[in-house]
Protein backbone atom coordinates (compact mmCIF):
# COMPACT_ATOMS: atom_id res chain seq x y z
CA UNK A 1 0.00 0.00 0.00
CA UNK A 2 2.63 2.38 0.97
CA UNK A 3 4.71 1.58 -2.18
CA UNK A 4 1.60 2.61 -4.60
CA UNK A 5 1.04 5.37 -2.72
CA UNK A 6 4.80 6.66 -3.70
CA UNK A 7 4.26 5.78 -6.53
CA UNK A 8 1.34 7.50 -7.17
CA UNK A 9 2.68 10.28 -5.37
CA UNK A 10 6.26 10.52 -7.74
CA UNK A 11 3.58 10.99 -10.74
CA UNK A 12 1.79 13.03 -9.97
CA UNK A 13 5.06 15.16 -8.82
CA UNK A 14 6.19 14.45 -12.08
CA UNK A 15 2.94 15.48 -13.75
CA UNK A 16 3.51 18.75 -11.99
CA UNK A 17 7.29 19.52 -12.56
CA UNK A 18 6.76 19.12 -16.33
CA UNK A 19 3.50 21.55 -16.30
CA UNK A 20 5.77 24.24 -14.21
CA UNK A 21 9.02 23.59 -17.06
CA UNK A 22 7.02 23.88 -19.99
CA UNK A 23 7.75 27.04 -21.47
CA UNK A 24 4.15 26.76 -23.52
CA UNK A 25 0.78 25.31 -23.21
CA UNK A 26 1.04 21.96 -25.52
CA UNK A 27 -1.43 21.18 -28.57
CA UNK A 28 -4.00 18.94 -27.34
CA UNK A 29 -5.08 18.55 -31.43
CA UNK A 30 -3.29 19.38 -34.69
CA UNK A 31 -3.23 23.26 -34.53
CA UNK A 32 -4.94 25.91 -32.57
CA UNK A 33 -4.94 28.88 -34.99
CA UNK A 34 -5.06 32.48 -32.91
CA UNK A 35 -8.40 33.74 -33.32
CA UNK A 36 -7.53 37.52 -33.30
CA UNK A 37 -10.74 38.89 -33.65
CA UNK A 38 -11.86 36.67 -29.73
CA UNK A 39 -12.07 39.30 -26.94
CA UNK A 40 -11.51 35.73 -24.72
CA UNK A 41 -8.92 36.35 -22.79
CA UNK A 42 -6.98 33.40 -22.20
CA UNK A 43 -3.30 32.52 -21.93
CA UNK A 44 -2.48 32.73 -25.53
CA UNK A 45 -5.17 33.28 -27.99
CA UNK A 46 -8.05 31.26 -28.58
CA UNK A 47 -8.48 28.74 -31.14
CA UNK A 48 -10.08 29.90 -34.54
CA UNK A 49 -12.64 27.30 -36.00
CA UNK A 50 -10.62 24.39 -37.68
CA UNK A 51 -12.98 24.80 -40.48
CA UNK A 52 -12.25 28.27 -41.05
CA UNK A 53 -8.64 27.79 -41.18
CA UNK A 54 -6.05 28.06 -44.50
CA UNK A 55 -2.92 27.71 -45.42
CA UNK A 56 -2.33 31.88 -44.97
CA UNK A 57 -2.93 31.11 -41.24
CA UNK A 58 0.37 29.80 -41.34
CA UNK A 59 2.02 31.93 -43.93
CA UNK A 60 3.91 35.18 -43.74
CA UNK A 61 5.99 36.35 -47.01
CA UNK A 62 8.49 38.12 -44.24
CA UNK A 63 11.76 38.51 -46.71
CA UNK A 64 14.32 37.41 -43.71
CA UNK A 65 16.93 37.30 -46.80
CA UNK A 66 16.43 40.97 -47.23
CA UNK A 67 19.19 43.18 -44.93
CA UNK A 68 17.28 45.66 -42.32
CA UNK A 69 18.29 49.07 -41.93
CA UNK A 70 20.40 49.54 -38.72
CA UNK A 71 20.95 53.15 -39.20
CA UNK A 72 17.80 54.18 -37.52
CA UNK A 73 19.08 52.20 -34.70
CA UNK A 74 21.07 53.96 -31.64
CA UNK A 75 22.47 50.76 -30.74
CA UNK A 76 23.03 49.67 -34.27
CA UNK A 77 21.09 46.70 -34.67
CA UNK A 78 17.83 45.49 -36.00
CA UNK A 79 15.19 42.45 -34.81
CA UNK A 80 12.79 41.29 -36.88
CA UNK A 81 10.12 39.01 -35.02
CA UNK A 82 8.02 36.58 -36.36
CA UNK A 83 5.89 35.23 -33.74
CA UNK A 84 2.37 34.21 -33.19
CA UNK A 85 1.12 38.13 -33.66
CA UNK A 86 2.85 37.72 -37.08
CA UNK A 87 1.79 33.73 -37.57
CA UNK A 88 -1.64 33.12 -36.02
CA UNK A 89 -0.52 29.58 -36.80
CA UNK A 90 2.32 29.63 -33.97
CA UNK A 91 -0.56 29.58 -31.49
CA UNK A 92 -0.07 26.64 -28.58
CA UNK A 93 3.23 25.44 -31.07
CA UNK A 94 5.82 26.69 -28.64
CA UNK A 95 8.22 28.08 -31.35
CA UNK A 96 9.27 31.31 -32.95
CA UNK A 97 12.19 32.54 -34.83
CA UNK A 98 13.74 35.86 -35.52
CA UNK A 99 16.17 37.63 -38.20
CA UNK A 100 18.56 40.58 -36.28
CA UNK A 101 20.94 42.99 -38.46
CA UNK A 102 24.02 44.11 -37.21
CA UNK A 103 26.06 47.32 -38.15
CA UNK A 104 29.47 47.17 -37.87
CA UNK A 105 29.75 47.68 -34.06
CA UNK A 106 26.49 47.40 -33.91
CA UNK A 107 24.85 45.01 -30.37
CA UNK A 108 21.22 43.86 -29.79
CA UNK A 109 22.16 45.14 -25.70
CA UNK A 110 21.88 43.31 -22.63
CA UNK A 111 18.04 41.92 -22.34
CA UNK A 112 16.56 38.38 -21.27
CA UNK A 113 13.22 36.36 -22.90
CA UNK A 114 11.17 35.45 -19.64
CA UNK A 115 9.22 33.03 -21.45
CA UNK A 116 12.23 31.24 -23.99
CA UNK A 117 15.73 30.23 -24.66
CA UNK A 118 17.02 30.81 -27.79
CA UNK A 119 19.35 29.30 -30.08
CA UNK A 120 21.41 31.78 -32.60
CA UNK A 121 22.76 30.81 -35.81
CA UNK A 122 25.72 33.38 -37.37
CA UNK A 123 24.92 33.80 -41.05
CA UNK A 124 27.29 36.48 -41.84
CA UNK A 125 30.27 38.41 -40.13
CA UNK A 126 31.14 37.80 -36.61
CA UNK A 127 29.70 37.77 -33.25
CA UNK A 128 30.92 38.47 -29.92
CA UNK A 129 27.94 36.78 -27.68
CA UNK A 130 27.17 36.07 -23.90
CA UNK A 131 24.78 35.15 -20.97
CA UNK A 132 25.52 36.12 -17.42
CA UNK A 133 23.86 33.12 -15.23
CA UNK A 134 21.85 34.17 -12.26
CA UNK A 135 23.00 35.60 -8.75
CA UNK A 136 25.08 35.09 -6.43
CA UNK A 137 27.74 34.03 -9.13
CA UNK A 138 26.69 36.08 -12.48
CA UNK A 139 29.40 34.23 -14.12
CA UNK A 140 29.59 35.08 -17.95
CA UNK A 141 29.85 32.59 -20.89
CA UNK A 142 31.25 34.34 -23.74
CA UNK A 143 32.07 32.94 -27.22
CA UNK A 144 33.33 34.70 -30.44
CA UNK A 145 31.41 33.35 -33.25
CA UNK A 146 31.36 33.09 -36.78
CA UNK A 147 30.01 32.45 -39.78
CA UNK A 148 27.89 28.73 -39.32
CA UNK A 149 28.70 29.13 -35.50
CA UNK A 150 25.59 28.26 -32.70
CA UNK A 151 24.73 29.33 -29.54
CA UNK A 152 22.30 29.28 -26.76
CA UNK A 153 20.73 31.48 -24.31
CA UNK A 154 19.07 29.90 -21.59
CA UNK A 155 15.37 30.55 -20.76
CA UNK A 156 15.30 34.12 -19.19
CA UNK A 157 19.25 34.68 -18.35
CA UNK A 158 20.53 38.30 -19.35
CA UNK A 159 22.39 37.72 -22.74
CA UNK A 160 23.80 39.71 -26.15
CA UNK A 161 25.33 39.88 -28.99
CA UNK A 162 27.88 42.69 -30.34
CA UNK A 163 29.25 42.80 -33.87
CA UNK A 164 33.20 43.25 -33.11
CA UNK A 165 33.87 44.18 -36.66
CA UNK A 166 34.38 48.37 -37.56
CA UNK A 167 33.32 48.23 -40.93
CA UNK A 168 31.28 44.97 -41.99
CA UNK A 169 27.65 43.79 -41.13
CA UNK A 170 26.27 40.82 -39.29
CA UNK A 171 23.82 38.69 -40.04
CA UNK A 172 21.98 36.17 -37.56
CA UNK A 173 19.13 33.87 -37.36
CA UNK A 174 17.56 32.98 -34.03
CA UNK A 175 14.96 30.49 -32.82
CA UNK A 176 12.80 31.12 -28.92
CA UNK A 177 10.91 28.03 -27.28
CA UNK A 178 7.91 30.34 -27.12
CA UNK A 179 5.29 31.94 -29.81
CA UNK A 180 5.71 35.11 -27.61
CA UNK A 181 9.04 34.75 -25.86
CA UNK A 182 9.09 38.34 -25.05
CA UNK A 183 11.94 40.83 -24.39
CA UNK A 184 13.27 42.60 -21.29
CA UNK A 185 16.13 45.25 -22.31
CA UNK A 186 18.12 45.75 -19.12
CA UNK A 187 19.14 49.62 -20.22
CA UNK A 188 15.52 50.76 -21.44
CA UNK A 189 13.98 48.88 -18.54
CA UNK A 190 15.87 49.99 -15.77
CA UNK A 191 16.26 53.73 -16.93
CA UNK A 192 13.06 54.16 -19.69
CA UNK A 193 10.36 52.88 -17.62
CA UNK A 194 7.19 54.53 -17.51
CA UNK A 195 6.68 56.16 -15.23
CA UNK A 196 10.42 56.59 -14.09
CA UNK A 197 11.88 54.31 -11.27
CA UNK A 198 13.09 56.82 -8.63
CA UNK A 199 16.79 58.45 -8.80
CA UNK A 200 17.15 57.39 -5.38
CA UNK A 201 16.35 53.72 -5.57
CA UNK A 202 18.63 53.40 -8.91
CA UNK A 203 21.74 55.76 -7.37
CA UNK A 204 21.73 53.14 -4.25
CA UNK A 205 21.59 49.96 -6.89
CA UNK A 206 24.21 50.72 -9.11
CA UNK A 207 26.34 53.26 -6.08
CA UNK A 208 26.15 56.27 -8.01
CA UNK A 209 25.53 60.01 -7.88
CA UNK A 210 21.68 60.93 -8.41
CA UNK A 211 22.64 63.51 -11.50
CA UNK A 212 24.14 60.32 -13.34
CA UNK A 213 21.22 58.36 -13.07
CA UNK A 214 19.23 61.53 -14.02
CA UNK A 215 21.29 61.74 -17.45
CA UNK A 216 20.54 58.41 -18.30
CA UNK A 217 16.83 58.64 -17.44
CA UNK A 218 16.72 61.73 -20.01
CA UNK A 219 18.32 59.28 -22.54
CA UNK A 220 15.74 58.13 -25.56
CA UNK A 221 15.93 54.61 -24.73
CA UNK A 222 14.34 53.24 -28.11
CA UNK A 223 13.45 49.19 -29.20
CA UNK A 224 15.34 47.70 -31.71
CA UNK A 225 12.58 44.98 -31.97
CA UNK A 226 10.38 45.25 -35.17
Amino acid sequence: MASSSFLLFTAILALVSWQAVASDPGPLQDFCVADNSSRVLVNGFVCKDPNAVTAEDFFLAAKLDMPRDTKMSKVGSNVTLVNVMKIAGLNTLGISLARIDYAPLGENPPHTHPRATEILTVLEGTLYVGFVTSNPENKLFSKELRKGDVFVFPQGLIHFQFNPNPYKPAVAIAALSSQNPGAITIANAVFGSKPMISDDVLAKAFQVEKKTVDWLQAQFWADNHN
